[in-house]
């Protein structure tokens, strides 16, 4: 956890830049500032959010704090700093909500995209094809994502948290080439919602490492008394939580990662 980053989004003054048009939920871009300290951010008020029927507990910004915090239990770094907060920009504050770090992304970049569609000749190897699909123009093209361990990290993130809406525009990578998820609105369900993009592993063993990590977090949200655990029951409910611990020690302990569904597998748009 990047301490002063989070008491920066907790107590800074917001300023509106403008609102994100293609955000489903209202979602606004604002400088944070305290002192010299002073960078761009994502607000996303509770009053801007269109309801769920199936997400009647709580509130989506709520869900992206608690993802944030299994990310930084975890020590994977997938998501970005992320708090909850009363109060907006003084100009348009619209009470409550959630302030995460903005992910600069290049304009133009040399490598390739970590999650696109391809031509199917043009799969190249170090990419995974996940589905084939007929483009506008008739062609045929592949949905597919790199094979890089920071993308493994984060599809393992998503079967822990659930996440029913991993579209490819959700994964960022910024200017030092660091991997990022973010949107995890509608995260962490009891029942099974995973949709995502990032299917090119399933049936592959969770790697070693990243299954330690799991089982110590299970340890964790095994313990009532831990403060991680206390932090999610402010967020999500008890039966959420519990559910993260069931994913979480399922595939720590020599679990495999998952085969999608036969149906709604992949969310709509996939970008």
């Amino acid at each position: 956890m990047n301490t002063d980053v989070i008491e920066v989004l907790a107590s800074g003054d917001l300023a509106l830049l403008g609102r994100v048009p293609t955000a489903s939920n209202l979602t606004l871009a604002c400088r944070v500032s305290v002192g010299d300290d002073d960078f761009m951010c994502v607000y996303k008020p509770i009053r801007g959010e269109a309801p769920l029927w199936d997400f009647p507990d709580g509130h989506l910004a709520g869900r992206e704090v608690a993802s944030y915090l299994i990310s930084d239990a975890l020590g994977w770094d997938l998501v970005p700093e992320t708090v909850l907060r009363d109060d907006g920009p003084a100009d348009v504050d619209l009470g409550p909500g959630m302030v995460q770090r903005w992910i600069h992304v290049p304009d133009e970049t040399t490598g390739p995209d970590p999650v696109d569609l391809v031509p199917v000749d043009d799969v190249a190897e170090h990419q995974m094809a996940v589905l084939q699909a007929y483009d506008e123009d008739g062609r045929l093209v592949a949905l597919v994502h790199e094979d890089r361990p920071e993308l493994l990290r984060l599809a393992v993130f998503d079967v822990v948290v659930n996440n029913a809406d991993r579209k490819g525009g959700h994964v960022l990578v910024d200017d030092d080439d660091r991997l990022y998820g973010i949107d995890h609105g509608i995260c962490l369900h009891t029942e099974n919602k995973l949709r995502t993009v990032l299917w090119g592993w399933s049936g592959q063993p969770v790697p070693a490492d990243l299954a330690a990590d799991l089982r110590e977090l299970t340890e964790r949200l095994d313990d009532p008394d831990d403060v991680l655990t206390v932090r999610l029951a402010s967020l999500i409910t008890d039966e959420e939580i519990a559910a993260v611990a069931r994913r979480a020690r399922a595939l720590g302990d020599d679990g495999v990662l998952p085969f999608p569904p036969s149906q709604r597998a992949i969310p709509w748009p996939p970008f």
